[in-house]
């Protein structure tokens, strides 16, 4: 299948966040060799099109992806159907989507194919785009489960907290302490699946125990749930292994910070996970990821990720969250804040539905609660009508990441049924 031998291409080209460059100009000089006129802007987006066409429908999925451990030197392994990496995250989301979209120029079909840039750090590129899209409809393949077709989500925004502890000399023991390969996942879509928390984990492991923190750093990204955490303690008592936590006594000693009880107390009441719950949408309505801590010098700094899937939700997780971080003397600050995508069934989502319905037994309109770029892009080109539709991906953004090949081939079957009817429409 020409889709998988693109994807395997891609995971051999570095894209992580930030540092996509090389897939960047990859996808530029494809697209150019399949004779598409290609467009970039400032930010890394690409748009490609055939030239002197009016295309009806434009495709869109993003090229950055989230690395984690070894990623971006990925190891893929194909087996049982399955296609997964070995100690890093795989890049499914979003590089299958791209790999179809490679595919269908190597068919000329008349499509605007918009590749996106950063998306998995504040939707950057989506927020910035300003080409002039020529498509009445737009299908972005970035939802992970087949024989949905999603037409809303989340909205989302990162929150960081920090304050300066005075550091002391500690005459107690020192030990470092390890919480490693976690499942981890995806800070929206797996928040309800209780995957434990690193962060949470060593919290909870030092309470009631007379602990001081000399080094922490807990956390891989922003919207991953933590799989990892390294630290070294100072503690009055002796500490040993528990489930998940390996301790490790050392000889050298460290200043540590007085008021650890403090920290340690706000990491143990912070709640993160589900805070309400959508019951027609069946899916969660707020939730909150303890996502990063870290001790740099004497400051130690939080980073937190909320989700609504209104605005009136999100505003009210962000006051929350940073009211309990206001009430304990840290300074706060709100970043990368993008809006929810209300539903709506509208004519487009139906005829994708109508297609999905054909090659799948069970088909459902369905919001999600993560962050899609439909949100950011309805509100630019408010006139252009968009769904999202992908294969089944599961833990995204963690070492289990993977997606099923024959999901991947029904998925893609849809997408082209769908771009045949609109062209008639």
């Amino acid at each position: 299948m020409k889709i998988i031998e693109y994807f395997l291409q891609i995971t051999k080209i570095p894209h992580c966040s930030h540092n996509s460059e090389k897939l960047k100009k990859f996808l530029i000089d494809f697209a150019k060799s399949r004779g598409y006129g290609v467009w970039t802007d400032e930010f890394g987006n690409i748009l490609a099109k055939l030239l002197n066409k009016n295309p009806i429908i434009s495709l869109q999925a993003h090229y950055d992806m989230v690395c984690v451990a070894e990623a971006p030197n990925i190891k893929v392994v194909i087996k049982n159907g399955k296609i997964f990496a070995q100690n890093s995250s795989l890049g499914a989301d979003n590089a299958i989507a791209i790999a179809m979209m490679m595919d269908l120029m190597d068919k000329r079909k008349n499509c605007e194919f918009l590749f996106t840039a950063d998306e998995e750090v504040g939707l950057v590129g989506a927020k910035a785009l300003s080409f002039n899209l020529e498509s009445r409809y737009m299908l972005n393949l970035d939802s992970e489960k087949d024989g949905e077709v999603y037409i809303g989500c989340a909205g989302g925004v990162d929150i960081s907290a920090r304050k300066r502890y005075k550091l002391i000399e500690s005459e107690n023991s020192f030990y470092e302490i390890e919480i490693s390969k976690l499942p981890g996942g995806h800070s929206g879509v797996d928040i309800d699946k209780k995957i434990p928390n690193a962060i949470k984990i060593f919290a909870s492991f030092c309470k009631n125990k007379e602990i001081k923190i000399a080094k922490l750093k807990g956390g891989e990204r922003i919207n991953s749930i933590p799989s990892n955490l390294k630290a070294v303690v100072s503690s009055l008592e002796v500490l040993k292994d528990s489930e998940h936590v390996k301790v490790k006594p050392i000889e050298n000693r460290y200043k540590v910070i007085a008021e650890s009880s403090k920290i340690l107390e706000i990491l143990n009441e912070f709640t993160h996970g589900v805070i309400e719950y959508d019951k027609e949408l069946k899916i969660p309505y707020i939730s909150a990821n303890l996502a990063l801590a870290e001790l740099k010098n004497d400051e130690f700094v939080i980073e937190t990720s909320a989700r609504a899937m209104n605005e009136s939700g999100l505003q009210k997780i962000e006051k929350e969250i940073t009211d309990f971080f206001y009430s304990r003397n840290y300074k706060t600050k709100s970043m990368d804040k993008y809006p929810a995508w209300k539903p709506e069934v509208n004519d487009f989502s139906k005829l994708v539905y109508k297609e999905m319905k054909k090659i799948f037994r069970k088909c459902e309109f369905k919001a999600i609660h993560a962050g899609l770029e439909c949100a950011v892009i309805s509100s630019i080109y408010p006139d252009i009508k968009i769904a999202s539709i992908g294969p089944n991906i599961r833990f995204p953004h963690s070492l289990n990441e993977e997606v099923e090949i024959v999901s991947i081939e029904k998925i893609y079957e849809v997408l082209q049924r769908v771009i045949d009817e609109v062209e008639v429409i």
